[in-house]
């Protein structure tokens, strides 16, 4: 394993757990499985991404040959792929909320999909839509930001999420080798010295941006605006150490640094970061902190081509063989649960699932309907309840669940409770209820959303309600609060000023 430098680890850490709960491999089994047979609207639906495209109305207003040219693009379009590749946000590593990111543009429409804002993301869902520039606001859905994001483009990055350019991968991101010559003779240490290929990459991907650009500006104003401003000088942002000015008239092109606030932004095209930045996974493949069979298998197939089995296949080229190589019980098909060894009083009690509910199993079960209703009066019980109490409460399991749940992986997670507790078990209250009752509150929140009723303020009630008792949550949620959080005796429920609805 190579070393990593410590400026790095922070971030290899957060994309490391991101690739492990982001895109569980049921979740790519299913889509891949759907989308082979034709269905795509069943990968959607399988990688949690919801669909607002009126095809036929597309057809009869724009034409049979558009219309099928935005079909090409679904039936090809892998959208667990398109999941993996999705800008994310620190520290949870969930999808950047509140974001339109172009996909492909089918003559005045451009193909879209949207992140919804940050207090209906809980269930971490997305959509596709149609675009059009001439109608805006038009099918949005009372989204923040219907238009798409100069920042986060994909219809330039077809290798992200269309299964038929995955193997460009490679390429297209400078390839495992981070000592490659980047082709520059006078940088004056203005590119970051672990830049490596990616000058090289600027270039090509600076043409093909400013060629979009060029392409949009003939044929309408508003799809210029859409795709940048055309020029022979990009900017490519750095974050927050400021902006650098690719410059592709020089021979060979040039790079200088830019003041955060340069007029030269305002002219000049901006690259987007699936043009500028490393993949996450090269730099994990790189120092050897993830294996192919842990990656997306498209994602393995194309920066591991030469990763070859004895039995002449690839990791990832077969759905059914990515499976996770560690015990996370949620990624595969769960076994029988086994036993649980339990020092109590002197002897080694086992507990274990019967009927669907962890009982002890070593016990009479007289003399444990004595102990526990000893326990419920207060009295001490028998380190097996006190053990299956605290699985009930805060199982060790619990950032597992917590980190599936934060990345809207219900099914996962209720796979690792009912194999710990088993199917039938009644939660006790205690953290693991309540990241239960949290993710379901967020489920609600987003159902809000795609109903088109957030715009009476209930959003707003979700913003203030992480720290509510769940039965407080739902009236949180419809913008009441109880009477003993406003300090009032009245026995009814008033409306917080902060929850009315905005005039």
């Amino acid at each position: 394993m190579r070393s990593v430098v410590n400026g790095d680890e922070s971030r290899l850490s957060f994309w490391r757990s991101v690739r492990e709960f982001a895109v569980p491999p049921s979740m790519i089994r299913t889509a891949t499985a759907r989308r082979s047979a034709g269905d795509w609207a069943g990968a959607c639906a399988a990688a949690r991404v919801d669909v607002d495209l009126p095809l036929r109305a597309v057809a009869r207003s724009h034409g049979r040959a558009l219309a099928g040219a935005v079909r090409a693009d679904l039936v090809h379009l892998a959208p667990d792929l398109l999941r993996w590749h999705m800008p994310r946000i620190a520290p949870d590593g969930v999808l950047r909320p509140g974001l339109t990111v172009a996909l492909a543009r089918h003559g005045p429409l451009w193909l879209v999909v949207r992140t919804p804002p940050h207090w209906a993301s809980a269930g971490q869902r997305m959509s596709l839509a149609l675009w059009d520039p001439a109608r805006p606001a038009e099918g949005a859905g009372g989204h923040p930001h219907p238009h798409p994001d100069r920042r986060f483009r994909l219809d330039l990055h077809r290798h992200l999420w269309d299964v038929r350019r995955a193997d460009d991968l490679l390429f297209r991101s400078g390839g495992l080798d981070s000592s490659a010559d980047n082709g520059f003779t006078d940088l004056d240490g203005v590119v970051p010295a672990d830049a490596g290929y990616a000058t090289n990459r600027w270039v090509a991907e600076a043409q093909r941006v400013t060629a979009a650009g060029s392409e949009a500006a003939g044929s309408d104003a508003t799809g210029a605006a859409a795709a940048g401003r055309t020029g022979s000088a990009v900017t490519i942002r750095r974050g927050s150490r400021g902006r650098l000015l690719l410059d592709l008239d020089a021979d060979p092109p040039r790079v200088t640094a830019l003041p955060r606030r340069s007029a030269a932004c305002q002219y000049a095209v901006e690259l987007p970061d699936a043009a500028v930045w490393t993949p996450p996974d090269v730099d994990l493949l790189r120092h050897g902190l993830i294996a192919p069979d842990r990656l997306h298998p498209l994602v393995a197939a194309a920066l591991c081509p030469g990763d070859d089995r004895a039995d002449g296949t690839r990791p990832g080229l077969d759905p059914s063989a990515h499976r996770s190589t560690g015990s996370r019980v949620g990624d595969q098909d769960p076994e029988a649960p086994g036993d649980r060894l339990v020092e109590c009083r002197g002897e080694t009690h086992r507990i274990g699932v019967v009927d669907g509910v962890l009982v002890p199993l070593d016990h009479d079960p007289v003399l444990l309907r004595r102990e526990e209703l000893l326990a419920t009066l207060g009295g001490p019980p028998v380190p097996c309840l006190r053990e299956i109490d605290r699985l009930h409460r805060a199982p060790e399991d619990l950032d597992d669940i917590r980190a599936r749940l934060t990345h809207g992986d219900a099914p996962g997670a209720l796979a690792v409770i009912e194999h710990l507790l088993g199917p039938q078990a009644a939660l006790r209250p205690g953290g693991l209820r309540d990241a239960l009752d949290e993710a379901t509150a967020g489920r609600i929140a987003y159902g809000i959303y795609r109903a088109g009723l957030h715009g009476a303020g209930l959003h707003r009630a979700g913003r203030h309600s992480a720290g509510l008792q769940s039965a407080e949550l739902n009236a949180a949620r419809l913008g009441w609060f109880p009477p003993e959080r406003t300090g009032r005796r009245r026995p009814e429920l008033r409306a917080h000023p902060r929850h009315a609805t905005a005039r």
